[in-house]
């Protein structure tokens, strides 16, 4: 539809846009006025329960809210992102669809509404992971519609042009089959801080648990895709493997701490076993940092993210060491990319074309900073990751340095939980608090 109309000072236009599966059942007209009106008041009412007195307040209210408006009313499961196909690297082929809802959000999810006053998003959420991860553990996907759906079939709309010519256009997204061993350590990690926020539990949450440690135990020697979710062979990779530690770490704690039956003594013993692993195959002295995957020689910002799932502390040699050496490699203009993407092909995703930083990974920086006793550099990057966002304080998934934009699908819920969480993190250390995810971090061998 075409028309064209002037608009003068003073004068306003509303229009809405309805659809109907049924022609002969038309929707009739719509009050656009009072639409407006009733749909400000709900935002302002929800925003009002906002409990959040730390630093950055304008972010972090402008992250919430966009998290909630990623959020599916009816079932509570949070959308990556509402677009597809919105690309990582102009004219490139990195192009994806992440209008589902990732397990890997998860924890995120959690600690951020949590701690900023949204129990009941939060408590929605928790439900939803455990509807999804519910049934045979051997079917557990990385991603689901967001009722739950587990069909997410990956095709190409060939006759579209792509945003700015980046082809090709992608309905569904053919990474929910994958093996991605992390989101075993997101899902129990999730549910064992729920525990502890006192969101509540059940017996048949707990038995679900179980099923997934049972399967993990089965799985976890094997080579997967990754965080990443990679298009090129399956490797052993070390975030892989520190978040298997995770999975069975928060099962050992149910129990310990929280007095939940289940074989302690066997998950202890596999605990420790992967954890013995990740330290000695995982390291690389020649490169002096925990390397993308066993035997690699380059690095990957998800390491980053070992000291806040409490695998070692910041301060650990070996641990600040990692964090120097993926500053020296993977930092642009003051942001990380995920890991090296040449611009012919990456050896590891097997993909042409490099992409912009990954916003998150750079949020990941800030926090291995502060807890590693940093707080004025991570305060200091933390500042200037928020003039990254747009005129209205959104963020992509990307930014790309060279042209000095937002790339990748928009608004990105990894982002703006990144955000939300570091804002956390860095009042915490401010205020001299212990970082409220209350996850403890073990002393390495």
């Amino acid at each position: 539809h075409h028309t064209r109309f002037p608009v003068s000072r003073g004068r306003t236009f509303r229009w809405s846009m309805q659809w109907s599966p049924d022609p002969e059942e038309l929707p009739g007209p719509r009050d656009v006025a009072a639409d407006l009106v009733t749909t400000e008041r709900f935002w302002r009412t929800w925003a009002e329960q906002i409990d959040y007195d730390g630093p950055y307040q304008r972010p972090v209210r402008r992250s919430l809210l966009t998290l909630k408006a990623l959020t599916y009313g009816p079932s509570g499961g949070m959308v990556a992102a509402p677009t597809t196909s919105l690309p990582e690297r102009l004219g490139g082929v990195r192009n994806w669809d992440y209008r589902y809802c990732w397990l890997r959000d998860a924890t995120l999810t959690l600690l951020a509404l949590d701690s900023t006053g949204c129990h009941g998003e939060a408590a929605a959420w928790r439900r939803w992971l455990r509807r999804a991860v519910a049934g045979d553990p051997g079917d557990l996907q990385i991603a689901y519609g967001i009722r739950g759906e587990r069909q997410l079939v990956e095709w190409t709309a060939d006759w579209l042009p792509g945003y700015e010519g980046s082809r090709p256009v992608r309905i569904g997204n053919a990474a929910h089959r994958q093996l991605q061993l992390d989101v075993y350590g997101e899902v129990m990690d999730a549910l064992h801080l729920a525990r502890e926020r006192g969101l509540g539990d059940t017996a048949e949450s707990w038995e679900v648990q179980r099923a997934l440690l049972a399967d993990l135990e089965s799985r976890w020697r094997r080579p997967d895709h990754g965080l990443w979710e990679v298009r090129g062979p399956a490797r052993r990779f070390t975030h892989s493997r520190v978040m298997t530690w995770v999975a069975f770490d928060r099962a050992v704690r149910a129990v310990e701490d929280h007095g939940l039956p289940g074989p302690v003594d066997r998950w202890r013993s596999v605990r420790d076993r992967v954890r013995e692993e990740v330290l000695t195959r995982a390291w690389n002295p020649e490169v002096g940092a925990f390397t993308q995957y066993y035997g690699s020689g380059e690095v990957d910002a998800a390491t980053l993210l070992m000291p806040a799932v409490g695998f070692l502390p910041a301060t650990d040699p070996r641990m600040a060491s990692t964090i120097r050496e993926v500053e020296t490699r993977l930092r642009t203009d003051g942001l990380l990319a995920r890991y090296a993407t040449p611009r012919d092909v990456s050896a590891v995703d097997g993909l042409p074309g490099g992409e912009g930083a990954f916003l998150a990974c750079s949020f990941w920086h800030v926090d291995a900073l502060a807890l590693g006793g940093r707080v004025a550099e991570a305060t200091e990057e933390f500042e200037r990751l928020l003039g990254h966002a747009n005129d209205v304080g959104l963020l992509a998934e990307e930014y790309d340095p060279a042209s000095q934009r937002l790339v990748g699908n928009f608004p990105q819920a990894f982002s703006h939980l990144a955000l939300v969480n570091s804002a956390i993190l860095l009042s915490d250390r401010e205020h001299g608090r212990h970082h409220r995810d209350r996850r403890r971090v073990r002393r390495a061998s």
